[in-house]
C-alpha cells in the first residue's frame, strides 16, 4: 500500500489529466462548430455530458475528491488538484458556462445562425 503522500500526488496528478482532457473538450468544441466538423463537436458534447452525469451522480462532486480525501485532512479547494486555488473554487461555473456557450454556438453554427 502506498503511503499517504505518494498516494495524494498520484490521485493529485490523475485528477488533472482529468480534469485537462474535459477542458480541453470544452474548450475546442466551439473550434470544431466553426470549422463545421459537427460530428467531432457532437463528440465532444458527450463526452462532457458522460462527466456531468458523473458528477452529478456524485452530488456534484469528482469521485476523484473523495479518494483523495482518504490521504489528507486538507479540504482546501484544490486540495485534490493540481490548479490555482482560485480555477479549482470556480472551475465549475467557469467550465460549466463556457460548455453551455459553446453548446449554443455548436447549434447555431449547424442550423446556420451564425
Amino acid at each position: 500500500m502506498m503511503t499517504p503522500q505518494p498516494s495524494l500526488r498520484a490521485v493529485k496528478t490523475v485528477h488533472t489529466i482529468a480534469w485537462a482532457f474535459f477542458a480541453g473538450c470544452i474548450l475546442a468544441l466551439p473550434v470544431y462548430a466553426w470549422r463545421e466538423a459537427f460530428d467531432v463537436a457532437l463528440l465532444l458534447i458527450v463526452i462532457v455530458l458522460g462527466e456531468v452525469g458523473i458528477l452529478w451522480a456524485n452530488r456534484w462532486r469528482c469521485p476523484l475528491t473523495d479518494v483523495a480525501e482518504r490521504f489528507t485532512d486538507d479540504r482546501e479547494d484544490n486540495f485534490d488538484i493540481y490548479l490555482p486555488l482560485w480555477l479549482a473554487r470556480y472551475n465549475k461555473v467557469i467550465f460549466g458556462s463556457l460548455f453551455i456557450v459553446g453548446v449554443l454556438y455548436t447549434l447555431a453554427e449547424w442550423q446556420g445562425w451564425v
